[in-house]
C-alpha cells in the first residue's frame, strides 16, 4: 500500500474524539503486525478507545518518536462539497476530516514502515498514536506513562502536527473549564421568588472579559502572535423560554498561556468570582474540561539541530496551538513539532492535504530512518 491508500483507509474510519477507536486502531496494528513491526496496544481507562505503540529496531537503545493522533474533529458543516469521511482527489488536493489534522502525518509515517523495517537501526524509530487529542490532550498521557516499559528513554519525540513541515520549537500551553451556575427557576413575573442564573453568570462573564483585557498588558513573548496570554468565553449556555426565570446557566472559557505562565491560573480570577454567588444563594460548580502545559524547546538542542538538519530549514520559534509535544516535554522528553499541511486547513469543511507535502513528510521520516542506520 503506498501513501494515499493509507490515507484513504485511516479517512474512512470517522474516528471523532470522545468516541471509541476500536476500529481505526485495530487496523492500524493489523497494518503494523503484518510489518513484523512490535505494536502495544494501550486500553485507556475509558474502556472503548486505546493508544498505540510500536518500535521498529532495538527497543533498548535511545531513539526517537514519530508521534501523533488518530482522532479527528467532528465533521457536521454543511458547506463540505463531498462526503468528508470519504477521500477525494482533485489534482495535488485530497480532501477529507483529519488530511491535515493529521491523518496524513499518519499515513507517511505508516507508509514508510516498510522500508523502516528493511534498515538495519541502530537507534530505534517508534510510533506513538493517541486519541482523543482533539478534547484536550486526553489520550497521550496513559501513553506517556506506560513509555519507561516500553523503550529505553527516547532522545527525542517529533509531534506530525501540520506546521508546513517547518520544524517548531515553542507553543502556548491551554486550559480550558466549564463553569455551571445553578439558581431557582420560576414565572418571570415574579423575579423575587426565582433566582436567575444568567443574570449570575454575567458576573463571572465580567471577570473573564476583565481579565481577557489584563493579559493584554503582558506579560510578553514576541515569538508568538498575539505576544500575550489570553482568554475567552467561548460557549454561554442557559434558558428555555423567555417568561421562565433560567435556573441553569454555563460558561465555557480557555486559556492559552505562553511558556512560563500556568494556563491555569488564569482562569482563577473568573473562579474565584464565580464561587462569590453562592453568598446569594446560587449553587456554583467549576469543572475542568482539558489542560496541557506549554512546549519551550531550546533552538540549540540536539533535536532541535537534528530537525534543521532534516528538513534543511531552521526550526520556527513559536506557533500559538497547542500539540501533544507539552505533555512530552513536562515527562522530561525533548519534543518538537514538524508535520505535513497547513493549520488553517484544520477544523473547516473541504479540509485537505497535498500530495507533495505527503512526499516531503515521507523523505523526513525517510531521512531520519537513515540517521538512526547509520
Amino acid at each position: 500500500m503506498d501513501v494515499f491508500d493509507i490515507l484513504d483507509r485511516l479517512i474512512a474510519f470517522p474516528s471523532v474524539a470522545g468516541k471509541p477507536n476500536g476500529d481505526i486502531a485495530g487496523w492500524i496494528e493489523t497494518y503494523l503486525m503484518e510489518h513484523g513491526t512490535q505494536v502495544t496496544v494501550l486500553p485507556g481507562p475509558e474502556g472503548d478507545r486505546s493508544n498505540l505503540f510500536a518500535t521498529i529496531g532495538p527497543a533498548d537503545a535511545p531513539g526517537y518518536i514519530l508521534s501523533g493522533h488518530m482522532d479527528v474533529v467532528p465533521a457536521a458543516e454543511p458547506q463540505w462539497t463531498s462526503a468528508p469521511f470519504a477521500l477525494r482527489q482533485e489534482g495535488e488536493r485530497l480532501y477529507g476530516r483529519g488530511t491535515t489534522d493529521m491523518k496524513g502525518f499518519l499515513a507517511a509515517v505508516l507508509a514508510a514502515v516498510p522500508a523502516l523495517t528493511g534498515l538495519r537501526l541502530a537507534r530505534p524509530i517508534h510510533l506513538a498514536f493517541s486519541y482523543d487529542e482533539e478534547v484536550g490532550c486526553r489520550g497521550v498521557p496513559h501513553l506517556i506513562a506506560r513509555l519507561p516499559a516500553l523503550c529505553a528513554k527516547p532522545l527525542g519525540v517529533i509531534v506530525g502536527e501540520p506546521s508546513a513541515m517547518r520544524a517548531v520549537c515553542t507553543h502556548k500551553g491551554k486550559a480550558a473549564a466549564r463553569v455551571t451556575i445553578n439558581g431557582r427557576s420560576g414565572h418571570s413575573s415574579r423575579p423575587d421568588l426565582g433566582l436567575n442564573a444568567i443574570h449570575a453568570m454575567a458576573e463571572a462573564l465580567s471577570a473573564a472579559v476583565s481579565e481577557a483585557e489584563r493579559l493584554t498588558h503582558g506579560p510578553f513573548d514576541p515569538a508568538f502572535e498575539p505576544p500575550y496570554s489570553s482568554l475567552q468565553a467561548g460557549v454561554v449556555a442557559g434558558g428555555q423560554s423567555v417568561n421562565i426565570i433560567p435556573d441553569t446557566c454555563t460558561l465555557d472559557l480557555e486559556a492559552r498561556a505562553i511558556p512560563g505562565v500556568d494556563p491555569a491560573s488564569l482562569l482563577a480570577p473568573v473562579k474565584a468570582q464565580a464561587e462569590v454567588l453562592t453568598a446569594d444563594g446560587f449553587r456554583v460548580e467549576w469543572t475542568p474540561i482539558s489542560a496541557y502545559p506549554a512546549l519551550s524547546l531550546p533552538r540549540d538542542a540536539a533535536l532541535a539541530t537534528l530537525m534543521g538538519e532534516l528538513t534543511g530549514e531552521a526550526p520556527l520559534g513559536a506557533v500559538s496551538y497547542g500539540t501533544e509535544a507539552g505533555l512530552y516535554q513536562a515527562a522530561g522528553l525533548d519534543a518538537i513539532i514538524c508535520g505535513p499541511g497547513d493549520i488553517g486547513r484544520a477544523h473547516k469543511p473541504d479540509e485537505y492535504i497535498l500530495a507533495s507535502e505527503l512526499a516531503a513528510c515521507q523523505r523526513l521520516i525517510g531521512a531520519l530512518g537513515t540517521r538512526c542506520a547509520s
